[in-house]
């Protein structure tokens, strides 16, 4: 059981030479997602050697430019690859008008299915479900609909102590599903054997929670407690507090103090304002609260595994 999680885009607002807006690449147990698609997303997933017919999940968290305005030119990129995987577009309502305009209008209409999942609750809500992985969403607190996005594995059965199992000759293979399930063995007699004493506990699932735009908000500790890695924005550092607030984004500070009150294995910061001079400057003030930070950049690469 494992994930990695690869940077395409970390910065906020205008694209610049180095400076690529909000796109991730997650990998986790063979599912792949595209979470958040800045202006350049497919160019990226070049760069990284990234195959474009891994994705068939994509992720918006809002419908500012700098977290969609990549989809609508990938979309047709995929097109002229003749692509003929569906594709499934999560997020808020109005992305499948834009979308849909953006072909009319240009008379591109895609020859692969394209499915628009559009979401609009304020509570969080589990919107993907297959046998390995489940994602649910993050309400998030800004200027407009937002949501982050937990990737949550799915707990595996519980494995086999075949020295244990051995002892026990009354044992056989057609057996081994429902100890796998669980389930106490049986014998003949009525005798119960544990599952405890044949089985051990699989490994904890993994975690990983994608916190786009946002002001600080600990409406969202219960939803990401104890997870392995949360990635929370960062666009400016407590000098520009004020600024946050306004503008409904986080300080590295607050960040940081998300983390440490979520008791999260380990943070990763991004969407920083291009008004400072270093990235260094984020990790700094994060880890006056929190130990461990990481500072997001373009084709890091991120592992998480038992």
């Amino acid at each position: 059981m494992s994930f990695r999680l690869t940077i395409l885009g970390c910065h906020s607002a205008t694209p610049r030479t180095l400076a690529h807006t909000s796109s991730q690449f997650l990998e986790m147990n063979n599912d792949c997602f595209l979470i958040d698609c800045g202006e350049g997303t497919q160019r990226q997933l070049r760069k990284y050697k990234i195959k474009f017919s891994k994705i068939k999940h994509v992720f918006i968290s809002h419908l500012h430019g700098d977290h969609f305005f990549g989809l609508i030119g990938m979309i047709s990129t995929f097109n002229l690859l003749n692509r003929n995987t569906a594709l499934h577009v999560y997020g808020p309502k109005g992305i499948k008008e834009i979308i849909l305009l953006q072909l009319k209008l240009s008379k591109s209409w895609v020859e692969y299915p394209l499915h628009f999942h559009e979401l609009d609750s304020k509570e969080s809500e589990l919107i993907l479900e297959n046998d390995k992985v489940k994602v649910f969403t993050i309400p998030l607190t800004h200027r407009i609909y937002t949501n982050g996005f937990l990737f949550q594995e799915k707990l595996q059965p519980r494995k086999l102590n075949m020295t244990a199992i051995q002892n026990h000759s009354e044992i056989d293979i057609c057996d081994y599903q429902n100890l796998k399930d669980g389930k106490n063995f049986k014998n003949e007699d009525g005798s119960i054997i544990e599952n405890s004493e044949l089985t051990t506990d699989p490994p904890k699932p993994l975690c990983y929670a994608y916190c786009s735009d946002t002001a600080y908000n600990e409406d969202i500790i219960p939803l990401i407690s104890q997870i392995d890695l949360l990635y929370h924005e960062s666009t400016f550092l407590e000098e520009h507090a004020e600024l946050a607030t306004k503008t409904k984004h986080s300080t590295a500070a607050q960040a940081a103090t998300i983390a440490e009150k979520a008791h999260v294995k380990k943070l990763l910061l991004g969407h920083y304002s291009s008004r400072y001079a270093s990235l260094e400057l984020f990790e700094k003030e994060a880890k006056k609260i929190f130990s461990e930070v990481a500072l997001c950049e373009a084709g890091k690469q991120f592992y998480v595994g038992n």
